[in-house]
């Protein structure tokens, strides 16, 4: 059985995390709830060097989101709109999601804690890059949305 409580010393070492569609991309972070043994909740303490930026430009979906703002500032985009962050303030993405991202464009570290649901099935959408990814389990898969067959009509039988 895992550990209820993980203390700060004891924690697993941060890993830093390149979005594969993103090179701007540079996340430090520790999976705070995989060390608990969250299975439906993902937890994560979250460092973004200054100059880079977490992940991609994305929408969720199914699995609602959040971030909560520890340390640092960065500019987080909400829905094509940007906002300076600092520390206390809190974003949450409830499903389906607008497009979201953080980077942190300033000379200090942005740190901030960010979760989320942990569905078996999720899709995301990375609205720029006109792509839609498809997570079944561990398996992801990414395709164009310019290639979407629409499927239908279906008829009785």
């Amino acid at each position: 059985m895992k550990p209820l409580l993980v203390r700060a010393g004891e924690r697993d070492a941060a890993y830093p995390y390149v979005h594969p569609l993103n090179p701007k991309s540079e996340v430090h972070m520790v999976m705070l709830g995989d060390q608990v043994g969250l299975q439906r909740l993902g937890v994560h303490l979250m460092r973004i060097p200054p100059g880079k930026e977490a992940f991609v430009y994305h929408s969720h979906h199914g699995e609602e989101e959040f971030v909560y703002i520890i340390a640092g500032r960065g500019v987080a985009e909400i829905d094509g709109t940007e906002h300076q962050v600092g520390p206390g303030d809190f974003m949450a993405f409830p499903t389906p999601s607008v497009a979201h991202q953080l980077r942190n464009p300033f000379e200090e570290d942005l740190v901030y804690l960010a979760g989320g649901e942990r569905n078996p099935v999720e899709i995301a959408d990375f609205p720029r890059l006109k792509k839609r990814l498809v997570r079944a389990g561990m398996k992801v898969s990414v395709q164009s949305l310019d290639d979407a067959q629409p499927l239908g009509p279906f008829e009785k039988l």
